[in-house]
């Protein structure tokens, strides 16, 4: 284990952690950074990337309820569904080749840039609540299928929550709140699962680098994250996203 790579992971999870905290979007570019740039295991990287959604998503929750930008029935609905909907995401990561599980991950990972390169500036606005979130079964069949997409690529709840609530008039801190205490759900048993299959030799270290950098960026991204005018984060992080992901699916496809 080198003071390199415990560096490098601490100072990733600090910036990650920050904008994780200012707009809980970002998660998604732990597990691209851990595979396509560190070039460790699939296994090994979901397991800390889903190690850090669960501690960002405890502290950045608590943060958003105190600032009462937190809709707990809504959140409570959607674990509901996404407990489940982890654990089958998982099983099929495992039944998945490594390939295959890298072009989902970089493809959703690229799709999720263009998202927020295209909603970057329509998620301030205002819209009414949509009746959808009225039903019982369809709040908790939406935090199942994004949960299952989730724990495959492990992408993080947050980059599908919050543009999802947010088009069905969910306020955008709101959505950020619920989003951040959703993705504690999804993370429980996706880190189980991916820690079972993971190298554990040279992990403690690695966990303790994710976790410092972590909880210092996620602490200082939600004391600073109504300073923050949130479009022009959200483009930083799409262009760094989608030229990330083309650069790594084309090292993917041409190593074949």
């Amino acid at each position: 284990m080198s003071i390199f790579l415990f560096c490098t992971l601490l100072l990733i999870n600090l910036v990650v952690g920050i904008f994780l905290g200012i707009s809980g979007i970002a998660g998604f570019l732990l597990p691209l950074i851990y595979v396509g740039f560190l070039n460790m295991p699939v296994h090994d990287s979901l397991a800390l990337s889903f190690l850090a959604f669960a501690v960002s998503g405890v502290l950045g929750a608590y943060s958003y309820w105190k600032m009462k930008h937190m809709d707990l029935k809504l959140a409570i609905l959607l674990s509901i569904g996404s407990l489940p909907g982890a654990f089958l995401g998982v099983q099929i990561n495992v039944l998945t080749s490594d390939f295959l599980v890298k072009f989902f991950l970089y493809l959703f990972v690229l799709f999720a840039g263009l998202s927020l390169l295209i909603r970057k500036d329509r998620d301030e606005m205002e819209q009414k609540r949509s009746f959808l979130l009225n039903s019982h079964l369809f709040v908790m069949l939406l935090g199942f299928l994004t949960a299952v997409i989730c724990s495959l690529t492990g992408a993080g709840g947050p980059i599908l929550l919050v543009p999802l609530l947010a088009s069905l008039g969910v306020h955008i801190r709101v959505a950020v709140g619920v989003s951040l205490l959703n993705s504690v759900i999804i993370a429980l048993p996706s880190m189980a699962g991916y820690f079972s299959r993971a190298n554990m030799d040279s992990l403690p270290v690695l966990i303790i680098a994710s976790l410092l950098g972590t909880v210092i960026g996620i602490l200082t991204g939600t004391r600073i994250a109504d300073k923050v005018p949130i479009p022009k984060l959200k483009l930083l992080i799409a262009v760094l996203t989608i030229v990330s992901s083309i650069y790594m699916l084309a090292v993917l496809v041409l190593s074949v």
